[in-house]
């Protein structure tokens, strides 16, 4: 059987200026490390767009994550926060430097959006389209193990010799990571 291993990063943070810059260099770091360079730019700019509108508009407070998931052709980034207010596109003029965010992401992305958490919270997230000569667009043969089920995701976070977190600060690293689970699927 034929499968390949999706992958996916989980940041949780408190949407702040200097924290969003960790982030964005965080989500540049993860993408170099799959082999994704092309996607780095329009990805570290959605995702500090949609942090910077969770800084300025989320109450009761900052709190969010961000998650990445890369499958098949396509990488999906999500934000997800408290805050039950739905975002919108406003009408924004050429010199504007405010409410640019969300047009901002649909410029960058081939398709975004939005869904109400049943929290209460929301998610907004978007996507982009993996280069089809990316080595991380090309599948993988592997030997599913009977446990296993094909695309099922081996963990919920990446394994703690992944650059993206070796130098993420102690705060932002999830606690799973200090005890990796070993994937399902073994490489043939």
């Amino acid at each position: 059987m034929i499968s390949r291993v999706n992958k996916h990063c989980t940041v949780e943070l408190q949407a702040l200026p200097q924290r969003i810059g960790q982030v964005r260099r965080i989500v540049s770091a993860q993408l170099r490390y799959w082999h994704l360079d092309a996607l780095i730019d329009p990805a570290a700019l959605a995702v500090t767009e949609l942090l910077t509108n969770v800084h300025q508009h989320a109450e009761p407070d900052k709190h969010c994550t961000v998650e990445m998931d890369l499958a098949l052709d396509r990488l999906t980034v999500s934000v997800r926060d408290h805050d039950p207010r739905l975002p919108r596109i406003g009408e924004v003029d050429a010199v504007s430097t405010h409410g640019r965010g969300l047009a901002l992401v649909a410029a960058v992305s081939t398709s975004w959006g939005v869904r109400e958490r049943q929290d209460g919270g929301k998610v907004v997230w978007f996507t982009l389209r993996v280069p089809s000569a990316s080595p991380a667009a090309t599948p993988r043969l592997a030997r599913v193990t009977e446990t296993a089920l094909p695309f099922e995701r081996p963990s919920p976070v990446p394994a703690l010799d992944e650059p993206a977190f070796a130098r993420a600060p102690a705060d932002l690293r999830p606690a799973a990571l200090r005890r990796p689970v070993a994937p399902s699927v073994v490489p043939g």
